[in-house]
């Protein structure tokens, strides 16, 4: 994990946020807190740091509007911390823009092993970024859908799709491994770096969404197919 990352906690309970402050940067990182929603959005946007823990209850206005605020500025990773068991909550963080999501009461390594996930994913993104195109062999194409590894860019139809970086990580793993399987638990230790509890539905919920933007919600789907008992497919033909 680069020990330069610059994480922005935004966590309304003092004493908690001080304990992972302390906890993350003797890890290396380099921490900043703030505990209101408005600083949160003014900080995201004026600083722009490698990665967001961003706590769902917040003063001012919630983590689902600060995701709402700086989405269509911040290019950057938000790990969203949501109430115990709360399923919609999960939903809806990732429907506005979260990255991931832990459920509180969080664990120290826990957190941290999710966030050295998401720094590798940024540095992956990055290196793919300044890459140069040499060759077609990073382009996909199936049916009316052209995804660009390269560029990470997905095209739907002549027109963009707009994905988070998340999803498409995701859309990616699965297209350029078909016509391979991959379990939940696979799918998780390529993105994340960390196993499968069995619980975790971020994946699920992103395949949901990743088929309504390419117009592949209706069953029977024809991209991205569920193998009962096994995982998902990216369909070639």
């Amino acid at each position: 994990m680069d020990s330069n990352a610059r994480i922005l906690l935004v966590e309304d309970d003092e004493r908690l946020a001080n304990l992972m402050q302390q906890f993350l940067a003797n890890q290396g990182l380099t921490v900043t807190a703030v505990g209101d929603g408005p600083a949160a959005t003014k900080t995201i946007l004026a600083t722009s740091p490698d990665c967001v823990i961003l706590d769902m209850l917040l003063p001012g206005y919630d983590g689902i509007e600060v995701c709402r605020r700086v989405r269509p500025a911040y290019n950057g990773w938000i790990l969203m911390l949501t109430a115990q068991d709360d399923e919609i909550d999960e939903v809806v963080a990732l429907d506005t823009g979260a990255d991931d999501y832990l459920t509180k009461p969080v664990r120290p390594q826990v957190l941290l092993a999710r966030l050295r996930a998401l720094l590798r994913r940024a540095q992956r993104s990055t290196d793919q970024a300044t890459a140069p195109v040499t060759s077609h062999d990073s382009i996909i194409i199936e049916r009316d859908v052209s995804i660009d590894g390269n560029r990470r860019s997905v095209v739907r139809a002549g027109n963009p799709v707009e994905l988070t970086d998340a999803e498409f990580d995701l859309l990616w793993l699965l297209a350029s491994r078909a016509p391979e399987i991959l379990t939940r638990d696979g799918i998780m230790a390529e993105l994340r770096g960390i196993e499968h509890d069995g619980v975790d539905r971020s994946i699920d919920m992103r395949i949901s969404k990743l088929r309504r933007k390419l117009g592949d919600d209706s069953p029977p789907h024809r991209l991205i197919k569920t193998v009962r008992g096994r995982g998902y497919l990216f369909v070639r033909t």
